[in-house]
């Protein structure tokens, strides 16, 4: 009897539309950055904020307090004081993607931040419809 279930078993997956395994094409973009004299200068900033659905303000806030130097932004640019390779800043960008970006329910890049006052974001997922708290940068 159970070689009579398995092969109906079968029968009826063999039926079943495949279910598709959701593969995203998003992608965390990396710095392109550049070291000159005492300074870092973050070339592609415009792409990372496109990417993430958020000012450049916002991203150059982050990076500068994860950095503890001084930042600002120039034509699209970050220029960062301090002389950082790519790798640590790279290590950054994905952490604020991780963060402040990708929900922690549908891991999807689809969401918005809302101020919640008192150092407080609130995160909503537009995918999922999720809401958390998360600590403000």
């Amino acid at each position: 009897m159970s070689d009579e279930y398995t092969e109906l078993l079968d029968q009826a997956f063999s039926k079943m539309p495949r279910q598709s395994e959701e593969k995203s094409d998003f992608k965390i973009p990396g710095a392109d950055s550049i070291v000159q004299g005492s300074k870092t200068i973050i070339r592609n900033l415009a792409a990372i904020a496109a990417a993430a659905r958020r000012p450049e303000g916002d991203i150059a806030r982050y990076i500068s307090k994860e950095l503890a130097v001084p930042a600002s932004v120039e034509e699209h640019r970050l220029i960062v004081n301090g002389r950082f390779n790519s790798e640590d800043l790279n290590k950054r960008i994905h952490h604020y993607f991780e963060t402040y970006v990708i929900c922690k329910e549908c891991h999807k890049p689809d969401s918005h931040l809302e101020s919640s006052g008192r150092g407080m974001f609130q995160f909503v997922c537009e995918a999922c419809g999720a809401r958390y708290g998360i600590k403000s940068y």
